[in-house]
C-alpha cells in the first residue's frame, strides 16, 4: 500500500513537477518540468535551465603548500560582533532555522526524487550564440522602429496525420507595446536576427519604469488578481557580476500596485533579499505605500542536484535561500479574509529547488494560485519579468530574456 502511494506520487511529481511532502510545510520544485506544462511543441532544455554547475558535497583537501602570510592572517581574523540590523536578521535565521531543517530532511530522505534528479541536465543540447540585450537596443534612438514578428503555424490534417501547414505572421512594434500570443500552441517570434518562443495564452510589455503605467486597466474589474514582483534591488553582487543593472529601492515605492489591482483585491508576492535594511524598508515604507498588507513569508531553499545545499545554511553573508514577501491589497470587494476564501496562507512555507541561471526564480505562480482560490481564473502578472508563462502578462525591461530560442528543444 504504501509502495503504490509512492509510486503514485513520483507519477503526479513527473507530471507536474511539484513533489509535496507530507511531513512538514513544504515542497520540491522541478522548474524545467513546471514550465514544460506552458509549452506544447517546445520544450525547455535542462541543460540551458540549470547552466550553473555547483561544486562538490565534499570540500576539496587543504594544500599543503599553503601560504604561510595567508594562513596568518587568516589566524588573526576574530569574529566581529553583530550591529543592531545583523542581530535582527540573525534573529529571523534563527526562526526560520527549524522549518529548513525539516523541510531539507524530507527532502533527502525522499530517494524516489533524488534518483531523478540526479540526472538533472539531460544532454547537453543549447547551441551557444550571443544574447541579445534588449536593455541596450532600448536605448538607441531606432529603439520605437523595432519590430517582433510572430509566426502562427496552423497545421491541416487529412485524416489522422498531417496534411500541410500554414504561417500567418503578425508584426507588431517590440517596445512599449503589449504583444500577445492569444493562440493556443506556442508562437516563433523574430526580433532582428534572433528566434524567441513565445507560450500559449501569454503576453508581454517591454518597456522602463517610466511606462509601467500603461498596464493599468480602463476598468478595475479587468485588474490583476496575481500580481510577482522580482525587483532588481541594489546589490553588489549583481553590479560585480554585471548581469542586469539595478535600481535605487525608492524607485519601487512608484509603482502602481493599487491601480493594477483587480476590484476585488490582489494577491501580492515580491521577492527580497535577506538583507535587513531592505526588509526594514518593505515592512515600513514599500508595503505602505502599495496599499499590501504582510500575510505571510516563503522561503526559497536552494539544493544542489544530490540533495546537499548549496552553501552551509549558517553562512551569515550567503544564505542558501531568498525570501517571499506574500501579501493582499485589498479591494472595493473583498477584505483580507474573504479575499483568501476558507483558507490561509501558511506562513513559513518553504520551497526547495535546484537554481537556475544567476538570479532566476523558480515558478511560483500555480503555488500563489492555490492560496487563494477565489482569485482563480483571474489575470496574473508579473513584474521586471525575465521570462513568460502560460496565462501571465509579463513586464519588464527584458521579459524575453530566457524565451530565446537555444534555451529550448523541439518535441
Amino acid at each position: 500500500m504504501e509502495d503504490s502511494k509512492t509510486t503514485n506520487k513520483l507519477t503526479e511529481f513527473l507530471d507536474s513537477g511539484i513533489y509535496r511532502f507530507e511531513d512538514s510545510s513544504a515542497v520540491f520544485i522541478d522548474p524545467v518540468r513546471v514550465l514544460n506544462r506552458s509549452y506544447t511543441r517546445f520544450r525547455v532544455s535542462p541543460s540551458a535551465y540549470y547552466c550553473r554547475r555547483f561544486e562538490s558535497t565534499c570540500p576539496p583537501e587543504p594544500s599543503v603548500a599553503s601560504n604561510s602570510r595567508k594562513r596568518k592572517r587568516k589566524e588573526k581574523k576574530k569574529p566581529q560582533a553583530l550591529n543592531e540590523r545583523e542581530q535582527v536578521a540573525d534573529q529571523r535565521h534563527q526562526e526560520v532555522r527549524p522549518f529548513l531543517l525539516k523541510a531539507h530532511e524530507s527532502f533527502i530522505r525522499t530517494s524516489e526524487v533524488l534518483e531523478v534528479m540526479s540526472n538533472l541536465r539531460g544532454p547537453e543540447t543549447s547551441s551557444p550564440g550571443v544574447e541579445q540585450s534588449f536593455v541596450e537596443l532600448a536605448q538607441v534612438w531606432q529603439a520605437p522602429l523595432y519590430e517582433i514578428t510572430l509566426n502562427f503555424h496552423t497545421n491541416y490534417k487529412d485524416g489522422g496525420s498531417l496534411a500541410s501547414q500554414d504561417c500567418e505572421q503578425c508584426v507588431l512594434p517590440v517596445f512599449n507595446n503589449l504583444v500577445v500570443n492569444e493562440s493556443s500552441s506556442d508562437v516563433e517570434a523574430e526580433v532582428l536576427t534572433s528566434r524567441y518562443i513565445l507560450p500559449p495564452k501569454s503576453s508581454f510589455y517591454m518597456s522602463d519604469m517610466g511606462q509601467i503605467h500603461n498596464l493599468i486597466p480602463a476598468e478595475s474589474d479587468c485588474g490583476f488578481s496575481v500580481i510577482v514582483v522580482d525587483p532588481p534591488w541594489e546589490n553588489g553582487s549583481a553590479r560585480q557580476k554585471s548581469r542586469y543593472k539595478t535600481l535605487p529601492n525608492r524607485y519601487f515605492l512608484s509603482i502602481p500596485i493599487k491601480q493594477l489591482c483587480h476590484t476585488d483585491g490582489a494577491l501580492v508576492a515580491l521577492w527580497v533579499t535577506n538583507r535587513e535594511k531592505l526588509r526594514d524598508f518593505v515592512e515600513k515604507e514599500l508595503f505602505p505605500a502599495w496599499g499590501v498588507t504582510h500575510v505571510a513569508t516563503f522561503f526559497w531553499l536552494k539544493v544542489k542536484a544530490d540533495g546537499s545545499l548549496i552553501c552551509d545554511l549558517d553562512l551569515f553573508h550567503h544564505r542558501p535561500y531568498e525570501c517571499l514577501l506574500v501579501g493582499t491589497c485589498h479591494g472595493k470587494g473583498m477584505n483580507s479574509k474573504e479575499l483568501l476564501g476558507s483558507d490561509h496562507i501558511p506562513d513559513n512555507q518553504i520551497i526547495l529547488s535546484v537554481p537556475g541561471d544567476y538570479s532566476r526564480k523558480p515558478p511560483i505562480g500555480g503555488l500563489l494560485q492555490e492560496f487563494a482560490p477565489r482569485l482563480k481564473g483571474g489575470r496574473c502578472i508579473e513584474l521586471f519579468a525575465r521570462e513568460m508563462t502560460t496565462g501571465w502578462v509579463s513586464w519588464g525591461n527584458e521579459p524575453l530574456h530566457f524565451q530565446e530560442s537555444r534555451n529550448f528543444v523541439t518535441e
